[in-house]
């Protein structure tokens, strides 16, 4: 949001520079993201000053060019080479001096210099309208009225010039009340009142109005909780035309580009008061009635930017007395009932709209305009009556408009202010420090909080009604902080708190586990939205009101927003990353679902370039690596499956107790291609859930470390080429003995000297008896089993 310094100034008149005043408003709350430096001529005409042409003859070595001299004042006379056919001695002219620099329309400038032009001195430029930004035209240099610019002065004198800074806020959405000049002024006003620094706040209110006659205007709210305020004014004889220039200049200092006065008026009002208004050429409303209600669902309205829309039924319609839409309320004309050039009679509107039905019909056509923005986060319902006879005066005053009869106003039932409690030692408990009971009751009347009653441990207080987010204790705690001064809350050299043991059962425990150990292994965590666009619908959540079409849905994976930061990183030269994930992902099958799972993705180089290691990308059996150093803290039993899945060109799952916990592919190149990567990638995705029911129902046991080696024996096994490693594991991890504490896969050959059809697995076994050293005869014993399990189970061949 932009505010301008010179508009501020209307309602609050300080001495503070806009460094200072931009501090402040940060330390509110109101955080100032940068102050830039508004013109309404770029360079405010600085160099340029008024001169005269004493000879002009022809450029002795260039045709178009002509040879002059220019008296600028104080006795100097210049020699300026200029290429305008209409440059005359005799006339008076803009003459931009040696330093000057001349600005073009995008900011960029390019400075005078002295120069010889085709052999001859240049000391200057001689000016058209367009290169000193008075206007497009470019058709001669301009020719000034001799008997009212005086030879040697500054061009600028002659001209109203605009300079202001313009301080650009983060505000946050819930501060409605501070969506406007006068709301920030009030904000700054609060604080600087209870700081001892000086201001002095021009508080608004409605304007004496010179009305004339009757007109025949009806208005009919047909529901008061859609709309609970609303007021109307008929202005005859109004004269749609250019805006004067310091209205244009305030607009275009917070970015806004002027139209008519009109409708510079509602967006001056707008960006002044924080009201919405909206103007109608009254002429073309039917019945002279004006009707704020419904209409039916699939009615056809044609909106300011020219788009047909089909009504929903639930949203506020501006109606004229035959029921055709004139505006959907509170967030965009219609464009069959917009002022125009042609426009003699308007019929102003300030109302206050119910901020949930304006949200919804805000959303459901894709619209957000500066009114809805407003209108849905909660105006004020007391401003309303102000704002629009500020607007009727602006009116009357610049489009020599005549307010026709009284105002039109429907509120039958007055929005009260919120009625809280606060305490003192609630204060003091969020705080950590003690406020003065005086000091308190003076920010809560900075801040416009009227206090009912003062109680034993507190105030009964009342939040005016424009505070929409102000409604609960802890709410006016943070008000009162913010004006008081995070600054003056000193932190604590101590922090006291109870250590909460943490139990299996805790799925957070689980989550910070995870994530610490793969931050240890070189992982990075993020963070993607839940909202997004899918190419498949089938079972996907749909969003009754998404906030665009590109966030309709809710994700059903989490490997598309992963792949979105790796080809984000890789566009960006960063190419070997390790990425995770904790997030949730929705489906709508028989009922809705949604999982909470944990995704990793592996793509470039495992390893980061050195002298010592060879290059080497990552793969399929990395990632598998990872996911197992995951599984081996929640000590369970699962096993390896065959998996099917269209995201990926290879891929596998584990299982444990019937159910999917893990799945774990290359990512498919059709995915990859959709998101222009040109790297293998690597995907695995846990379910957090079920990994917490595995985790929990398994009671873990502690026991001594072990007082007797290990013994290692190994096996080279030959067998067939389909056979994979996970069979032979499982079948080892049948083994009925209690000894075999570890098993490996060391080596793999496939090549000359073996059987066609045949490869070769050499796996370890490691063996430990906790009670006792083991005896050979019991490891031949273990051995001896594993062989004649694999022989019978694969027809395995042990190499020699």
């Amino acid at each position: 949001m932009k505010i301008s310094n010179n508009w501020l100034k209307d309602y609050i008149k300080t001495e503070l520079k806009s460094e200072r005043i931009g501090e402040f408003l940060t330390d509110i709350g109101l955080e100032v993201e940068g102050i830039e430096k508004f013109e309404s001529i770029k360079g405010s005409l600085e160099g340029v000053v008024v001169g005269k042409v004493l000879t002009c003859e022809k450029h002795p070595n260039a045709d178009k060019l002509k040879k002059t001299t220019v008296d600028v004042g104080n006795g100097k006379v210049l020699e300026i080479v200029c290429g305008a056919p209409n440059v005359e001695a005799g006339q008076t002219v803009p003459v931009a001096i040696v330093g000057t620099k001349i600005y073009d329309k995008t900011g960029n400038f390019f400075e005078i210099k002295a120069a010889k032009i085709r052999g001859e001195v240049s000391q200057g430029m001689i000016c058209a309208e367009d290169e000193l930004g008075l206007s497009d035209d470019h058709g001669g240099i301009m020719v000034l009225d001799e008997t009212k610019y005086e030879v040697g002065k500054n061009f600028a004198d002659y001209f109203e010039l605009t300079n202001d800074e313009v301080f650009e806020i983060g505000l946050t959405p819930n501060r409605t009340d501070a969506m406007s000049h006068y709301g920030v002024a009030r904000d700054l006003y609060a604080f600087l009142s209870t700081n001892q620094q000086k201001g002095d706040f021009q508080k608004v209110s409605s304007v004496a109005l010179n009305n004339e006659g009757t007109h025949e205007f009806t208005l009919e709210v047909e529901d008061a909780e859609l709309t609970p305020r609303y007021i109307g004014a008929v202005i005859e004889n109004v004269k749609v035309s250019e805006s004067p220039s310091w209205l244009k200049d305030r607009l275009k200092a917070i970015g806004l580009s002027p139209i008519n006065n009109i409708v510079d008026i509602t967006n001056y009002i707008l960006h002044g008061f924080g009201q919405p208004l909206h103007a109608f050429d009254a002429d073309k409303i039917s019945d002279k009635k004006v009707k704020v209600g419904t209409v039916a669902e699939g009615t056809k309205f044609t909106t300011l930017d020219g788009i047909e829309r089909t009504l929903n039924g639930s949203e506020i319609i501006i109606k004229d007395g035959k029921n055709n839409p004139m505006c959907i309320a509170g967030v965009f004309g219609g464009a069959n009932s917009g002022v125009s050039s042609e426009t003699k009679t308007i019929f102003l509107e300030s109302a206050y709209f119910n901020p949930v039905a304006v949200r919804k019909a805000a959303k459901a056509h894709g619209l957000n305009t500066d009114a809805s923005f407003r209108f849905e986060r909660g105006v004020d319902p007391n401003i309303t009556r102000t704002a629009i006879t500020h607007a009727i005066k602006m009116i009357q005053d610049l489009a020599e408009g005549n307010l026709v009869g009284d105002l039109l106003e429907e509120y039958p039932k007055k929005i009260e202010d919120n009625y809280v409690i606060i305490r003192f030692s609630k204060i003091e408990q969020i705080l950590g420090t003690k406020i003065h009971r005086e000091k308190v009751k003076e920010i809560l009347k900075a801040l416009e909080i009227q206090v009912l009653n003062e109680i034993q441990n507190g105030f009964e207080i009342s939040v005016p009604a424009y505070r929409a987010d102000v409604t609960r204790e802890i709410d006016v705690i943070e008000e009162i902080l913010r004006i008081y001064g995070y600054n003056k809350i000193e932190a604590p050299q101590k922090i006291s708190f109870t250590p909460v043991k943490l139990s299996a059962k805790d799925q957070d425990e689980l989550e910070n586990n995870w994530a610490r150990t793969l931050q240890g292994l070189g992982f990075n965590e993020v963070m993607n939205n839940s909202l997004t666009s899918v190419k498949d619908e089938t079972d996907a959540v749909k969003l009754l009101n998404p906030l665009s079409n590109d966030l309709a849905f809710m994700r059903k994976s989490l490997l598309e927003g992963l792949l979105q930061n790796a080809v984000y990183n890789i566009n960006r030269k960063n190419q070997d990353l390790k990425f995770f994930e904790f997030g949730k992902i929705y489906h709508k099958k028989e009922k809705y679902e949604e999982r909470k799972q944990l995704a990793i993705l592996v793509t470039g180089r495992n390893l980061s370039e050195n002298w010592l290691q060879p290059k080497s990308a990552t793969d399929f059996y990395n990632l598998k690596a990872y996911v197992k150093v995951l599984l081996e803290r929640l000590a369970i039993d699962y096993k390896e499956v065959a998996l099917s899945d269209d995201r990926f060109s290879d891929a596998l799952a584990y299982e444990s107790e019937g159910e999917t916990l893990v799945r774990i592919g290359k990512v498919a190149p059709r995915m990859l291609k959709d998101f222009d990567i040109d790297q293998d990638c690597f995907y695995a995705e846990i379910e957090l859930e079920f990994a917490q029911k595995l985790r929990s129902a398994n009671e873990l046991k502690f026991k001594d470390i072990p007082k007797f080696n290990k013994i290692r024996r190994d096996l080279a096994l030959l067998i067939d080429k389909n056979i994979t490693y996970q069979e032979l594991f499982q079948t080892a991890k049948k083994n009925k003995s209690p000894y075999i504490k570890n098993i490996n896969l060391f080596d793999v050959y496939e090549g000359k000297n073996l059987p066609e059809g045949k490869k070769s697995y050499a796996m370890s076994f490691e063996l430990l008896n906790e009670e006792k050293t083991l005896e050979e005869k019991e490891i031949y014993e273990v051995m001896d089993s594993l062989i004649k399990s694999f022989q019978k189970e694969f027809n395995a061949e042990l190499r020699s």
